[in-house]
């Protein structure tokens, strides 16, 4: 099983390399995001210092679901699907790899070139260390929650509107509370401790239940 598993994991690698939804088109649409935002709000430095976490945070999870809805739906138009759901292994367990290959190709990324992109936006040096570390604990909860969404919009063509209609609102908290963790971090009154551990519960949380969720939703394409 677990030769099995990891086998998928690295052809779900490869496959992320080859087609939409990799890391370099997720790391190129958080740089234009990055780059036009000052455009938008001005040359205030200490403004967009200020606003600079929320605005990496933001372009991290509109990257996140670049690609998320051929996280499945390829697999469904090649017959790998029906595959995957006839095989020994954990139809669940089959997503929770699925779900590391596409953070691993697209949020990992996102996460090492935030510093980067945070200089762009005048961020202090305790600031993008913030924002670095809670884009690593939390956009491993905004691939889970997007598997729900890509498992439910399987079936669809153009299901990618959709499936971003289904994710937002439930990425809202993750959003909220990894805001909150990286503008702490530059913050000599507000704790950095509390909303980053609220992040990881809420990440460890939508690995146990995402992959059920997604799962269930999966087998019933078949029925």
């Amino acid at each position: 099983m677990t030769r099995a598993l990891a086998a998928l994991f690295l052809r779900d690698l490869r496959l992320a390399r080859r087609i939409g939804g990799g890391g370099s088109m997720g790391v190129v649409f958080f740089l234009i995001m990055v780059t036009i935002v000052p455009f938008a709000i001005g040359p205030d430095l200490n403004l967009l210092g200020r606003i600079g976490p929320a605005i990496l945070w933001i372009g991290a999870l509109l990257a996140t679901l670049l690609g998320l809805d051929r996280l499945f739906q390829a697999d469904h138009e090649d017959g790998s699907l029906d595959l995957l759901r006839m095989a020994d292994t954990p139809l669940e367990l089959i997503v929770l790899v699925k779900c590391a290959a596409h953070w691993t190709a697209t949020g990992l990324p996102l996460a090492l070139a935030a510093p980067v992109f945070g200089v762009m936006l005048a961020m202090e040096p305790q600031a993008l260390a913030g924002v670095t570390l809670s884009l690593l604990a939390g956009t491993p909860a905004l691939t889970f929650l997007g598997a729900m969404g890509a498992a439910l919009t399987a079936t669809l063509r153009r299901g990618g509107l959709l499936m971003a209609i289904l994710v937002l609102p439930m990425a809202v908290p993750v959003l909220i509370f990894g805001v909150s963790a990286a503008a702490a971090a530059s913050d000599a009154v507000a704790s950095f401790g509390t909303p980053f551990m609220i992040l990881c519960a809420l990440t460890l949380l939508s690995a146990v239940g995402a992959p059920f969720a997604a799962a269930a939703a999966l087998r019933s394409l078949g029925e």
